[in-house]
């Protein structure tokens, strides 16, 4: 559907966002840093997120993402607030955001692929108890097909049930198409902006919140139903691409092409361009794998098993290719790691994020510790907590003395954080290149390999380093799609 532009739109004086995580707290900042005339309040049951949010050092907010210190430290404190008081800031709001967690069914109907929608309806359900006057209602989350339904059916009970001064709500879709890493130019400088609903003057609502800054032609207008399944859409196609272009490279490590050269000869088809052919250890983050599984599901309970099945190959194809990178190590390391210290350079699932949700770097790693490899993790951003969280296992770091710790000796796997890439390869067989962060495409080859123990191997699942500094410091490289080359 394409409603009129000029249909009537009641003016947005105040917002409030449920969930200050990964999509609420840097898109309502975007907001409030362009709209400096609305009030807009993120809330959160997490206290300790809300304190970081409020933290005044910029450099200890919760996210991070380059530039989101600078449109918080604009509007926090003027027209932008984090707190913890949810009930009053639904209350107050003329239009409220739902940005919480749905994450994977891990039980019952649908485990292992169906969304859990259990915080969309508690947060439907609150929004219902608590809102005043008319409220808008915005589905953020990244949420399966029909979900606004079952929000409109709560909320509408909610109308129904009132004793005193009626509510009444209108539900719109609008999904986000962000990049962590780049999550703050896709707020400033959106490809589009997707706004799905039935009534025309909330969507108009809405649209000229982002009219503030985004241009006319790019703020799109649907039903809810297309805007849902756009998003689900969109993730698949681009995890589809990734999954595709790490099948051509095992193909070119075996063939002896290379996959660069393939990448960038097709990409210059107009009709498939050049974006997410990038070769790697795979996809990452908290929506691919989740809204491809969603896809897979909702496919399955329409009857569609071979279109089901189709998607289900992209997921299947990814942890492949992230088990493949771990046993190819272990072959090339004469056929054993039990014991081996390995250099793992990289645990954000991708480059300027904080983020670790579905990375490469976790099944690999764990793939290594199983064979009872002794690991040293450097990333810039991810804290020691998050990867015993992630790996499900405390770090255990070597003796006092360097030497090998009390799982080395009993051949069990073990990790501890290094603070820098220098202190990861120390006294290591190999490094793991698993996350593109720029200053690893810079680093002293020549110096870490003096550190490394010979004959040591260089793992690029990122095809970031410089493979003639590489080579030059005496060390054996594999790059993901070109397979491997002596010094």
């Amino acid at each position: 559907m394409d409603h009129a532009p000029n249909a009537v739109a009641t003016p947005i004086r105040s917002i409030c966002c449920i969930g200050a995580g990964y999509v609420g707290g840097p898109t309502m900042a975007v907001i409030a840093d362009r709209c400096p005339h609305v009030q807009v309040t993120v809330v959160d049951l997490n206290a300790a997120r809300i304190a970081a949010w409020n933290d005044p050092d910029l450099s200890r907010l919760p996210v991070y993402e380059p530039g989101l210190d600078a449109v918080v430290g604009r509007a926090r404190g003027r027209n932008l607030s984090f707190s913890t008081a949810v009930d009053a800031a639904i209350a107050e709001a003329d239009m409220v955001f739902i940005s919480v967690n749905t994450p994977t069914k891990t039980r019952g109907l649908g485990a292992g692929q169906a969304s859990d929608l259990r915080w969309v309806e508690a947060c439907a359900r609150q929004v219902a108890r608590c809102a005043q006057g008319h409220t808008i209602v915005v589905e953020k989350s990244t949420l399966p097909v029909r979900t606004a339904e079952a929000i409109r059916a709560i909320l509408a009970a909610a109308e129904r049930e009132s004793e005193g001064p009626t509510p009444s709500f209108s539900v719109l879709s609008n999904p986000e198409f962000l990049a962590e890493g780049t999550a703050i130019s896709d707020l400033e400088q959106p490809d589009r902006v997707l706004i799905g609903g039935e009534d025309p003057a909330a969507v108009e609502a809405l649209a000229g919140l982002y009219g503030a800054w985004v241009p006319p032609d790019r703020i799109l207008r649907t039903n809810v139903w297309s805007s849902e399944l756009s998003k689900l859409t969109a993730n698949a196609f681009l995890a589809q691409r990734i999954s595709s272009i790490n099948a051509i490279a095992a193909f070119c490590e075996s063939s002896g092409a290379d996959v660069q050269e393939v990448a960038r000869a097709i990409g210059t088809d107009s009709r498939i361009g050049p974006k997410f052919l990038k070769a790697g250890p795979g996809f990452g983050g908290s929506c691919f794998q989740k809204d491809i599984l969603n896809l897979v599901y909702l496919c399955r309970h329409e009857g569609l098993d071979e279109v089901a099945h189709y998607w289900e190959a992209v997921v299947t194809l990814n942890t492949w290719q992230q088990h493949r990178i771990a046993r190819l190590v272990v072959n090339r390391l004469f056929g054993t790691v039990t014991g081996k210290r390995l250099a793992i350079l990289g645990f954000a699932f991708k480059a300027d994020t904080n983020d670790t949700r579905e990375s490469p770097a976790i099944r690999i790693a764990g793939d290594l510790l199983e064979e009872g490899a002794q690991l040293a993790i450097h990333d810039f951003k991810v804290p020691a907590e998050r990867m015993a969280a992630d790996l499900g296992l405390e770090p255990t770091p070597p003796d006092a003395g360097g030497g090998p710790g009390a799982a080395a000796l009993s051949g069990e796997g073990a990790w501890w954080p290094a603070a820098s890439p220098e202190e990861a390869v120390a006294g290591a067989d190999a490094a793991l290149i698993l996350t593109e962060w720029q200053a690893y495409s810079a680093l002293d080859w020549a110096a870490l390999a003096s550190r490394m123990r010979q004959p040591a191997w260089v793992f690029d699942a990122r095809g970031v380093a410089d493979a003639a500094a590489v080579q030059a410091a005496g060390l054996r490289l594999w790059r993901v799609g070109q397979g491997e080359s002596a010094p």
